[in-house]
């Protein structure tokens, strides 16, 4: 039975990037050995989105983003420890949006949902 989802960034600046989520970001983590964090999280979701006649985003691809309950306390918290962002927040629709810059010239997508999550059964 799948018990969850796993996700990879592939970096040229990986220590770099490693140190930016445990201390910027804060995110929960362990090391597996040799330096490996691996950041582990309560609760993930996934959806499948169509591709736009525009090409954008290109078929075939997949994105990872994080997600928060309150946007403007989360950016405020992290602009506190030094973490840039590409803009300010926008309304997309789904959700209230901006883009973290992160070490290896990434730009993660932070929002918060405007949609009830499922229950997990």
């Amino acid at each position: 039975m799948i018990k969850g989802i796993h996700g990879m960034f592939y970096s040229a600046q990986a220590e770099e990037l490693r140190a930016f989520l445990r201390d910027k970001l804060q995110l929960p983590c362990g090391d597996v050995g040799h330096g490996w964090l691996i950041f582990a999280f309560a609760e993930a979701d996934m959806g499948v989105h169509p591709v736009e006649d525009s090409g954008k985003p290109p078929a075939n691809t997949h994105n990872i983003s994080f997600y928060c309950d309150d946007i403007e306390a989360t950016v405020a918290e992290l602009r506190g420890r030094g973490v840039e962002f590409s803009g300010p927040v926008e309304d997309h629709g789904y959700g209230l949006v901006t883009h973290i810059l992160a070490p290896g010239g990434l730009s993660l997508q932070l929002y918060q949902p405007r949609y009830d999550k499922p229950k997990v059964r």
